[in-house]
């Protein structure tokens, strides 16, 4: 199975799958890592995210932008967007959000945070997408991880990531299909 983009031919749905290949994998992470978070923690915790097209479109182009300012030889092809799994403090540790307002009824379940990558050459000269934070112009410190393990970016400012979906739940179900 190719576990990787391939845009070498430019297919619009070069990634799409079946319904009934959704449901089966959707249904794998409920019945085992849902349910094993809920019973662990002693939560409901979210089961989907959702972000509206226009943030993502602004995020894309905020990242193209700033990509472009730190290294313009760079193209589209060289850059992407990372999804890590997170989770939201406990509630009497809340006050870590104060500079990200999302609602309290998120604490302990877990979202994505979207970060940037680049492609990029490793000690070893091989190519790989490493995170990077377009905003900081100095291209050394825009690679946040030279290798699995490194250790991430030493500024807490300037970092550019996105986190701000809604949970379901707690939000509604509504119109969901999976």
């Amino acid at each position: 199975m190719n576990t990787e983009s391939t845009n070498e031919n430019d297919l619009p749905r070069s990634g799409s799958m079946s319904n009934e290949l959704i449901k089966t994998l959707i249904e794998n992470y409920r019945t085992n890592h849902l349910s094993a978070i809920n019973d662990s923690l002693g939560i409901q915790d979210a089961h989907s995210i959702w972000f509206d097209l226009p943030k993502l479109k602004n995020f894309i182009a905020l990242i193209e932008q700033e990509a472009a300012k730190a290294n313009p030889q760079h193209t589209q092809e060289d850059l992407g967007i990372r999804f890590y799994y997170a989770a939201y403090p406990k509630i009497d540790n809340w006050d870590i959000m104060n500079t990200h307002p999302v609602p309290q009824e998120y604490s302990e379940k877990h979202t994505l945070v979207m970060i940037p990558t680049m492609k990029g050459k490793n000690a070893e000269g091989e190519l790989h997408d490493f995170d990077f934070n377009p905003i900081q112009s100095d291209e050394s410190r825009s690679i946040a991880m030279a290798a699995r393990g490194g250790s991430g970016p030493s500024y807490d400012d300037g970092n550019l990531g996105e986190n701000s979906g809604t949970l379901v739940p707690p939000s509604p179900i509504i119109g969901e299909a999976y």
